[in-house]
């Protein structure tokens, strides 16, 4: 029978790192024990690491913070691994085949899979590095086949799509968990991929559907079509440009942001009525300020809609599902689903995948990092065994304390929860 697992896992997104605790059933549903979120815009632009020792501070400070809650619901335990997820802006797809012949007479078999599967994992590109590997489309003597194996045929090819990013991406990240102790990187997850795979249902992904992730520094723009990963692309462009734009309105970013939220639009108001804005330092009205918002907007669905044509899929059935916390933006539904003709909607991750309803499935700033609990199936946490001390004899003292005491390994408390991380100030 399958053991339940603990899952721990840490979204680095261009605004907030957000870290999760989650446990995995025997039926591997997901229940969330713990989240955490972390300032990210001083050491991550555009969903990279830009600055390795303050992403391993900031890392080290949320697993302290998800272990003080873990700990405080699982006693004895130590987190030991984790899962990095990642949405760089160099991330994209890429088309890659692989092809063998075979002998006459003959049929293909396990080997040849496996060979091809072998084939593709040692095939090495030039300036990028293969994060992931979907599942091939097979094809024999030039007819997809979804089982190929037993089948008679003189050639097989294996069509697979190569999710690829700068080396730098793997390279930074395992930089951070060199400088960390007891911790390991349980593996690196592209996050656009995984959020896409638990937001979409079984039937969304056959009859094509499009996943745009509308972030903080880039626009991740996913597409699917009988049941395959037709594309992935990370633009990167995003709602932060909004904000450095009506910086020049002038306000301060801080002030900018906050209007932005409150007050912007995707489509600037045409009437006549144009209200100033009341609580701004800066006299403006609001189809000044909606006309900056909705410029930038305008060009990052317009990059959209270039990736999404560069699918090449004829048809999109299912529609657009929009996610990220820019995709809160007042009128982009509607601006995308003119621009791409699209039926457009928002949407949670499915509930197939949970045990329990939870209202972090449809909020924007958690919706990644639940993603990346679902996909990790790496027991994430460690449990300190307990030993039974012999009881001394009667009138006698054990050198441990009291006779019959348990004690746990590993030391006191406080210890226990702050071993897993070094200090790296």
């Amino acid at each position: 029978m399958t053991q339940s697992k603990y899952i721990v896992a840490i979204d680095l997104g261009t605004s907030h790192l957000v870290g999760m605790v989650g446990i995995k059933n025997e039926q591997g549903k997901l229940s969330i024990l713990a989240d955490e979120v972390d300032d990210a815009t001083s050491c991550i632009q555009r969903g990279n690491i830009l600055k390795v020792n303050d992403t391993a501070h900031r890392i080290r400070h949320l697993l302290r913070k998800l272990q003080n809650k873990l700990s405080s619901k699982l006693t004895d335990s130590k987190i030991d691994k984790v899962y990095i997820g990642i949405g760089g802006q160099s991330l994209h797809s890429v088309e890659h085949f692989e092809m063998r012949t075979i002998n006459t007479n003959a049929v293909v078999t396990d080997e040849d899979i496996q060979k091809l599967d072998e084939q593709c994992k040692a095939y090495k590109l030039d300036k990028h590095d293969v994060l992931f590997i979907t599942p091939p489309t097979y094809y024999v003597d030039g007819k997809m086949t979804e089982s190929p194996v037993d089948l008679p045929c003189k050639r097989i090819e294996a069509h697979y799509k190569l999710i690829v990013g700068q080396p730098s991406v793997r390279k930074h990240i395992v930089s951070c968990f060199d400088l960390f102790n007891d911790i390991k990187l349980a593996g690196i997850i592209v996050s656009p991929l995984s959020l896409a795979e638990t937001m979409l249902g079984k039937d969304e992904k056959e009859l094509g559907c499009a996943m745009i992730d509308f972030g903080a520094g880039t626009t991740s723009v996913v597409v699917y079509k009988r049941n395959k990963l037709v594309h992935l692309c990370v633009i990167p462009l995003g709602s932060d440009l909004i904000t450095k734009d009506l910086t020049n309105l002038p306000f301060v970013e801080s002030d900018a942001e906050r209007l932005k939220v409150k007050y912007g639009s995707a489509i600037a108001i045409k009437d006549k009525e144009n209200p100033v804005l009341s609580d701004a330092k800066v006299a403006i009205g609001l189809r000044e300020f909606n006309t900056v918002v909705e410029a930038r907007t305008q060009e990052i669905v317009e990059n959209v809609y270039a990736q999404v044509k560069l699918s090449k899929v004829d048809s999109l059935g299912a529609g657009v599902l929009l996610a990220g916390g820019a995709s809160l933006l007042n009128n982009l539904q509607e601006l995308v689903q003119e621009r791409l003709r699209q039926d457009v909607r928002y949407s949670t991750i499915q509930n197939e995948w949970m045990e329990n309803e939870d209202d972090r499935m449809g909020n924007p700033l958690y919706m990644t990092a639940i993603s990346l609990l679902i996909k990790g199936d790496e027991n994430c946490v460690n449990h300190v065994p307990q030993v039974e001390l012999p009881t001394p004899p009667p009138g006698g003292k054990d050198k441990g304390g009291k006779g019959g005491i348990k004690v746990t390994k590993g030391g006191s408390l406080f210890k226990r929860i702050f071993d897993p991380i070094i200090d790296i100030d």
